[in-house]
């Protein structure tokens, strides 16, 4: 059997999708090689980051927990897109639901998130978005960042795989500091890490 040039990767987006417009970005400039974005899957049909992927002449796909009936109903359609279109590696952007554990389970080290934190402070449950930002803010850490992980049950619980630290000013609010972090971390982080992982997985 001839051995896969490049991985496959799925992009699972819930939003605007800065973090999918910086996985496009790196594969267009040659940092993102070992892995190509062949799917962008979406549970919110008005999602800015679908028109992103369209522009790039990328399949998309919305599948949405409403529609499909139930989470698990969800989960078993997203898994059948996945197969059919061979996916090595999902990426989770912005991906506004839990996955659950059989999902996790399904697709062992081959799903990855950023969350914009230093885990393990600011994550977990209930910790998305601006949450982390204003958390980070009132306990007055000097230091956040964000971390690029492995996607288990556990809410941000799999294994570490990239993290960056961002510095925090004295005038920061949420909002600059999630600019801030998005910018000097996670739009560099995640497309490092893509190909860290695509690449492993060509190993294998």
């Amino acid at each position: 059997m001839k051995k896969k040039q490049t991985a496959n990767i799925a992009v699972l987006v819930s939003g605007g999708g800065t973090n999918l417009q910086a996985l496009i970005n790196a594969q267009n400039k040659g940092i993102l090689t070992s892995g190509r974005i062949v799917l962008v899957i979406s549970n919110n049909a008005n999602a800015f980051a679908l028109t992103r992927a369209q522009r790039a002449g990328i399949d998309t796909a919305v599948i949405t927990r409403k529609e499909a009936g139930s989470q698990e109903a969800m989960e078993q359609k997203i898994c059948e897109t996945l197969d059919a279109y061979k996916i090595d590696l999902i990426i989770l952007a912005g991906f506004m639901s839990i996955l659950s554990a059989d999902f996790t389970g399904r697709y062992d080290h081959r799903i990855i998130n950023v969350h914009p934190s230093l885990i393990p402070s600011f994550c977990g449950e209930g910790f998305y978005g601006l949450r982390v930002h204003e958390a980070a803010l009132a306990k007055g850490v000097k230091v956040t960042g964000a971390t690029v992980h492995f996607v288990n049950e556990i809410p941000d619980g799999g294994e570490i795989i990239l993290q960056k630290a961002v510095n925090i000013k004295e005038d920061d609010t949420p909002e600059t500091l999630q600019k801030r972090v998005m910018r000097l971390a996670e739009w560099k982080l995640l497309p490092a890490a893509a190909e860290k992982v695509s690449r492993q997985l060509l190993e294998q």
